[in-house]
């Protein structure tokens, strides 16, 4: 006979999967690789590629190529996931559609150096198939059989099938929801939007009309919450001196920008604001 009981363990165990899978994302190929937000050494390096391969995305170089042109040419046919297209298109349908012209051409014209002459980079890039398959699909599945008897079927199911469609979908509502729905307090020329929901669903990146007004901020928000686990997790390794250099907006900036170009909103936000150390 079955047991239920250990299904409770499984569930969590997959949420802890998608939550490192999430924070390679986030804060590897987005804040690390692509924006530059702060400087990290070779041991978080590893570990985010290793998080980074749980995803299951495809390879760093074409991540951060790809969201580097799309702040560059954000809301344009260049962009690659252009919200003028549809919400459906820049949620996933420019994953399932030919690339526009203009997407292509801007990306071979961006400065990739930074990234495809990092040595870690090169050799995740070279094996990412492997990296991911294993750390995607293989390895979260195996885990909850061994420790705690879990049917292989539904581990599978759970660990490698779930987790992954869902954290692709929390990846994809930055494209499409932060782009959508929202206010606009720092820039209200900008389509980016501060989403609540996505910044939960994402772990910190929902505040982005705040992250597209100042790009270079290692918090991509002016506040700290509870599931802001991105920045939490950059702050606690900025302790054990793994991740430094942090860059943060100064006060000033950030105040000149609100009263110039938000949408008026800014004062609405009740929330302690963020130190610049993150604590």
């Amino acid at each position: 006979m079955h047991d239920y009981k250990k299904h409770p363990w499984t569930m969590v165990y997959a949420y802890f999967i998608y939550i490192l899978g999430g924070f390679g994302v986030t804060a590897g190929a987005h804040r690390l690789w692509t924006h530059r937000t702060y400087k990290a050494n070779t041991k978080l390096k590893v570990i985010l590629l290793l998080f980074y391969s749980m995803s299951g995305m495809y390879s760093v170089v074409d991540w951060v190529r790809d969201h580097r042109v799309h702040h560059k040419y954000s809301d344009t046919n260049a962009d690659p996931h252009n919200i003028n297209r549809g919400l459906l298109f820049a949620h996933v349908g420019w994953l399932c559609m030919k690339k526009h012209p203009d997407v292509i051409e801007k990306g071979r014209q961006m400065n990739m150096s930074d990234v495809t002459d990092d040595p870690l980079i090169r050799f995740h890039t070279k094996y990412y198939q492997w990296f991911h398959l294993f750390f995607c699909f293989v390895f979260p599945a195996i885990i909850p059989p061994l420790l705690w008897g879990e049917p292989w079927m539904v581990s599978i199911l759970a660990n490698s099938f779930v987790k992954y469609v869902a954290l692709l979908n929390a990846v994809w509502t930055v494209n499409s929801l932060a782009h959508y729905y929202g206010n606009k307090p720092y820039d209200r020329n900008l389509r980016p939007t501060q989403n609540l929901l996505v910044a939960f669903l994402t772990k910190g990146e929902g505040h982005h009309n705040f992250h597209h007004a100042f790009p270079w901020d290692y918090r991509a928000s002016e506040f700290l919450y509870i599931f802001h686990i991105t920045t939490i997790g950059i702050n606690l390794f900025n302790k054990l001196g793994w991740a430094y250099d942090l860059k943060t907006v100064s006060p000033e900036v950030l105040q000149k920008t609100v009263e110039r170009y938000g949408d008026g909103t800014h004062e609405l936000n009740q929330y302690k604001e963020l130190p610049s150390n993150g604590f």
